[in-house]
């Protein structure tokens, strides 16, 4: 009996490579890019490497697929003879014709290398790398890596062929595995987990942010029938006023009924003196008030006053004709509530 032995050891380790690449393939793909990279940017060596087989997926699919083949071929090959033989001397003992005992021997063998290739070699290994896929992708994806570039011309040539069949069907192949969610992936995912119960938006801020997305320039804007504007050639005293009658810190200043620049209190707070305060404020102390189109979106509006490190945007529609202004504060009220201070009426 002892000349079984090697195919029974082979089919241990066979079982031990199918799990590795099937492990190695469901890893790559499941993990996330947001937990690797922090390790990769620590120094982390696994990481970088994790990282590299995430960029390049499609080549990590075809060297565990030809791995995932090549060991159940062997493992047919090699494993179940072994395996059939083996139980041919107990079921010789039962008296049952040679012709009966093969065909046992080989169904019994058969099922037994199935049963085992499944369970050890799929399943187990595939449920792992779902459970802890970040783990399993830095444990074996390095590995992966050295397989895939021992046998990089036969899976360079695999992965072409596979390319060329895609592109034939004008499927663009992708090289990178999906690892970030859409907004309304994101917004699906809050929405199941709020009905579960597993999360809480008594404040409405998730709400707001998933709208957030869907409001243009048009929607917050303030129409210039509602602003508290000042003339170009306001003095601190007009400003002074104006902060006791309005309350607001942030003031447009018109030229020729157009909204062309703005002043926060504090560029005036210096100009107290009997001869500043009927002065009209010097023009260096005016900010400048970019342009924003009416139909833009609202987080690319944001984006663009937060370039020019403004906090207010006069907004035109297609024509070009101004119609009103933005504030930064009434865009970060569609996110997080109420904001006080904005300089609408």
């Amino acid at each position: 009996m002892s000349e079984y032995v090697p195919g029974l050891v082979w089919l241990v380790v066979l079982l031990v490579a199918n799990a590795f690449f099937v492990g190695a393939e469901f890893a790559v793909i499941s993990a996330r890019r947001s937990q690797i990279e922090p390790r990769a940017a620590a120094g982390s060596r696994a990481a970088k490497t994790t990282l590299w087989a995430m960029e390049h997926a499609t080549l990590m699919l075809a060297t565990s697929q030809l791995g995932i083949t090549v060991c159940s071929l062997v493992i047919l090959n090699v494993s179940e003879p072994a395996i059939h033989h083996l139980l041919e001397y107990p079921l010789g003992w039962t008296g049952l014709t040679p012709a009966m005992v093969s065909g046992i021997a080989f169904a019994v063998a058969l099922l037994a290398v199935t049963f085992l290739h499944v369970v050890f070699g799929e399943m187990i290994p595939k449920n792992i790398a779902f459970s802890v896929p970040d783990r399993a992708a830095l444990l074996l994806a390095p590995p992966l890596v050295l397989v895939s570039r021992i046998v990089r011309p036969l899976i360079w040539a695999l992965n072409a062929i596979a390319n060329g069949v895609l592109r034939l069907f004008r499927i663009e192949p992708k090289d990178e595995a999906q690892s970030a969610y859409t907004i309304d992936e994101v917004a699906t995912i809050v929405e199941e987990s709020q009905r579960e119960g597993t999360l809480v938006d008594d404040s409405g801020t998730l709400a707001a942010a998933f709208e957030f997305t869907e409001k243009t320039v048009a929607d917050v804007e303030v129409p210039l029938a509602d602003l508290v504007l000042l003339p170009a050639g306001a003095t601190p005293r007009q400003v002074q006023e104006a902060v006791s009658d309005s309350g607001y810190s942030r003031y447009v200043l018109e030229n020729g009924g157009a909204p062309h620049s703005y002043l926060h209190l504090k560029d005036v707070l210096d100009l107290t003196g009997p001869a500043d305060l009927d002065a009209p404020i010097p023009a260096d102390r005016f900010r400048d008030l970019p342009a924003v189109d009416a139909a833009a979106e609202l987080e690319d509006a944001l984006a663009q006053i937060r370039s020019q490190n403004a906090h207010v945007a006069r907004v035109a529609d297609a024509s070009g004709a101004v119609t009103g202004v933005l504030f930064l504060e009434d865009i970060i009220e569609e996110l997080i509530g109420e904001v006080q201070d904005a300089a609408s009426a």
